[in-house]
C-alpha cells in the first residue's frame, strides 16, 4: 500500500488458536490487503508472538491503529483482556479495549463477550464479537446469529448489541466420534440435506432420549442394517444438530417467524440453514470475512460514541 492509498485504513487483526489472520482495512470496509499464516497464538511464545506484529507494522508501515481479536486476549496469548458483560455493542467492546505494546508497537485488543445463560450459568465467547459487530454495519437482519463450527455459537442481539448466547460442543463431538471415536466404522462420505437429515434432525430436537443414547443408536442402526453407512453422516449431524435446536429454542424462544443469519464454512452453514428453515426462521448466510472486516471498522467508528 502506498502511503496516500487510504489515510484512513486500519489493521484487524483475528488471531486464533491455530490461525493468525491480518487485514488492511479500508474506510469502506473492503480489504486492501491481507495475510494469513498458520500462526496461531498456542503455538507462539512472547517473542514469536512479538514478531508476527513486527511483520504486520513492517508490511503497512503507514497505518497508525491495529487492532487485534481472539485468543491473543484470552490467558494463553499476550495479555488477558477480561470480557465486556452482554449486551454489547461496538462503543462497549471498543471502551474495554486493552491498548498494549507487542514488541514496540501498540495493539487495542478486544474483550470478548460474556453472558449468563437461561439457566443461570455462564457463556463466553472471543473473537467472534468481530463478525457479530460487523453484521449491522452490513445491513444483514437479524434477530439470531448462528455461527457452526466446533463450537458453535448462538446469538440473540439486544438492539444493536450482542445480547444473550450460548455455546454447543456438538460440531467437535462429531468430528472426534466420525474420525477416532466408536462411530467412525459406520460413516462414510459427507453429510446432505435429504432424508436421513430429517429423520435425524426430528430425533434430535424431541428430546425423548439423552444424546449419548442416540448417537449409540445411531450406531446400532447401522450395525442392524436400519440405516445405510452411506446415510450415517446426513443422520448424525442432523441429530446433532436438532439437539442444539432443542437449545435454541429453550433459550431465545421458537425459530418461527425469526431472521437467522448463518456466519462460517458455507457447506456446514447450509446444513444448518435447512435446519433451521424447517422449523420455520428464515435464514440467509453471510461470509465470514466479509463480516469480520466490517466488524472492525464498526468497531473503530465507535471511538468517538
Amino acid at each position: 500500500m502506498s502511503r496516500d492509498a487510504d489515510r484512513d485504513a486500519i489493521v484487524g487483526i483475528n488471531w486464533a488458536s491455530n490461525n493468525f489472520r491480518a487485514y488492511l482495512i479500508a474506510a469502506d470496509g473492503s480489504a486492501l490487503d491481507e495475510f494469513v499464516m498458520p500462526k496461531g497464538v498456542i503455538g507462539l511464545d512472547r517473542d514469536g508472538m512479538a514478531a508476527m506484529i513486527a511483520d504486520v507494522a513492517a508490511r503497512w508501515p503507514g497505518v497508525s491503529t491495529i487492532y487485534a481479536s481472539g485468543m491473543i486476549g484470552s490467558n494463553l496469548g499476550w495479555v488477558q483482556v477480561p470480557y465486556a458483560d452482554a449486551p454489547a455493542g461496538p462503543s462497549r467492546l471498543r471502551a474495554h479495549a486493552v491498548a498494549s505494546d507487542i514488541g514496540g508497537v501498540m495493539v487495542h485488543i478486544v474483550p470478548g463477550v460474556a453472558c449468563r445463560r437461561e439457566d443461570g450459568a455462564p457463556d463466553v465467547l472471543r473473537g467472534e464479537e468481530i463478525e457479530l459487530l460487523g453484521l449491522a454495519r452490513i445491513g444483514a437482519r437479524a434477530d439470531l446469529a448462528v455461527l457452526p463450527g466446533a463450537h458453535t455459537k448462538w446469538v440473540g442481539f439486544r438492539g444493536a448489541g450482542i445480547g444473550d448466547f450460548f455455546t454447543n460442543i456438538a460440531g467437535e463431538l462429531h468430528d472426534r466420534l466420525t474420525t477416532q471415536g466408536l462411530l467412525a466404522s459406520v460413516v462414510e462420505g459427507e453429510a446432505r440435506d435429504g432424508d436421513a437429515f430429517r429423520k435425524g434432525l426430528a430425533r434430535g430436537r424431541e428430546g425423548r432420549l439423552s444424546l449419548g443414547t442416540l448417537l449409540f443408536g445411531a450406531r446400532a442402526q447401522v450395525m442392524r442394517g436400519d440405516l445405510a453407512k452411506a446415510d450415517a453422516a446426513s443422520y448424525l449431524r442432523g441429530l446433532l444438530i436438532g439437539t442444539e435446536i432443542a437449545d435454541a429454542v429453550a433459550v431465545h424462544g421458537p425459530l418461527a417467524g425469526q431472521d437467522v443469519v448463518l456466519i462460517g464454512n458455507p457447506a456446514l452453514s447450509a446444513l444448518y440453514a435447512a435446519a433451521i428453515e424447517s422449523f420455520g426462521a428464515a435464514t440467509s448466510i453471510v461470509d465470514g470475512r466479509r463480516a469480520c472486516l466490517a466488524g472492525f471498522r464498526a468497531l473503530h467508528e465507535a471511538n468517538d460514541d
